[in-house]
This record gives structure tokens, C-alpha cells and sequence, in this order.
């Protein structure tokens, strides 16, 4: 039997109270915000503790927040009714990494999102010491958003090619990107080289209305 989301709130509360931001039910499951600085001693009390035992890492992404709650009229990259306008206090800063937990023991998962505190060099601290599965799930998050994990052993891009420029999955990276490889036969290797794709603008998606595609009203085909 999954373990209840009430009781699950009462003892994330009772346990950590203001070390965290905030805590947030939707589709069945528990978010918590928890702040940085305090990070390593909450998530090792969320692995450690009896009535929590959250003894898995089954994920950890990286999130780039910058357009998070915006409208597409306003040049951001979601309609203003697919969510709510974003929590100024939920969501303070730019970048976040989020880690999805399991518990065996109390057939449980947890939602923990953590936001690096300065935007322009986005550090948070490593969990491998904690969950050993983050090695590569924290180089990922490196490589595509930028996100630093101190105490990592082996931070380096994984995903990427190694003269990579720039982080891909970051919300104001190009989508043509800042520079092209291709393989030069006189010199016998890869060189890279600018752009040689224009600009060009995205078209923002469009929902359509219900019972769109519908046949009614349209005969047989």
C-alpha cells in the first residue's frame, strides 16, 4: 500500500520545518523546496530517517526556470493558462535541480527541488556521497544546464562533445547553436567552425480547440 501523502507531510514538517521553503501536493505526490545551504543534511535525513527511508535516487534533472509562468504574447515559452504564474517565493532564483526519491521501506516517492542561489554561476553541492546513483544524472545536469556540483570526482560533460560551447538545454541557448563540426579531409580531423544555419524565429506551438480533428459536420471522406 502506497504510504499516505498526509502523513508524509506531517513528518517532512515536523522533521526539517524551516529548512524548508515550501511543500506542494499535485498529481499524487509531494514537492518540496529545500534550501541550499542545508541540502546535504536534509537529504541525507530523508535517506537516514525510520519514518521517511527514502534509501533511492531514481532521478535528478537540472531545470532552467528563466520563462517558468510566462505568457507566449509576452515572447515567454508557455501560454499563461497551461500553468499557474510562477511563486516568486517557490521559484527565487533561475536554476534548480530537482531529485525524485524513492522509499522501499514505506512505498513512497518525493519530489525535492533545490535552487543553486546565484544565477549567473549556478553551484549546488554533490549527493553521491549520499546516493551514488547521481554521478552521471549530476554531469548531465553540468553539461546541458551549467550547474556546478561541488564535491563531484569526475565533473565533465557527458552528453556533449568535449569543444562543446555554451550549456543546450539553458532557455536563451540558440537553437542553431554557437558553432558547427564537420570533418576536414586536408587536415584529417574534426575542426569546428561559425554557424553557417541563418536565424530564425520559433514558432510559438498552438492549442487547438476541442473535438478539433473531429469528423462532425464534415460528411464522409
Amino acid at each position: 500500500m502506497a504510504a499516505d501523502l498526509g502523513t508524509l507531510r506531517t513528518n517532512l514538517t515536523s522533521l526539517f520545518g524551516d529548512k524548508l521553503v515550501s511543500v506542494e501536493e499535485r498529481l499524487g505526490e509531494l514537492t518540496v523546496v529545500v534550501k541550499a545551504a542545508v541540502m546535504l543534511d536534509v537529504l541525507t535525513r530523508l535517506r537516514d530517517a525510520t519514518e521517511l527511508r527514502f534509501e533511492q535516487m531514481i532521478d535528478l534533472c537540472g531545470v532552467d526556470y528563466s520563462a517558468y509562468g510566462s505568457d507566449v504574447s509576452e515572447g515567454g515559452a508557455y501560454f499563461g493558462s497551461d500553468i499557474a504564474p510562477a511563486d516568486t517565493a517557490a521559484y527565487p532564483h533561475r536554476f534548480a535541480a530537482v531529485y525524485h526519491l524513492l522509499s522501499v521501506t514505506h512505498n513512497a516517492r518525493l519530489r525535492v527541488r533545490i535552487f543553486a542561489e546565484e544565477d549567473d554561476f549556478p553551484v549546488l553541492a554533490s549527493v553521491i556521497d549520499i546516493w551514488p546513483a547521481a554521478n552521471w544524472y549530476e554531469r548531465e545536469a553540468f553539461d546541458l544546464y551549467g550547474i556546478v556540483f561541488t564535491g563531484h570526482p569526475d565533473l565533465r560533460r557527458i552528453l556533449t562533445d568535449y569543444g562543446f560551447v555554451g550549456n543546450p538545454f539553458r532557455k536563451d541557448f540558440p537553437l542553431s547553436g554557437n558553432v558547427e563540426m564537420r570533418y576536414d579531409p586536408e587536415q584529417q580531423r574534426v575542426v569546428y567552425q561559425p554557424v553557417s544555419i541563418e536565424p530564425r524565429e520559433v514558432t510559438p506551438r498552438i492549442v487547438r480547440e476541442e473535438n478539433y480533428a473531429s469528423n462532425s459536420g464534415r460528411g464522409n471522406v
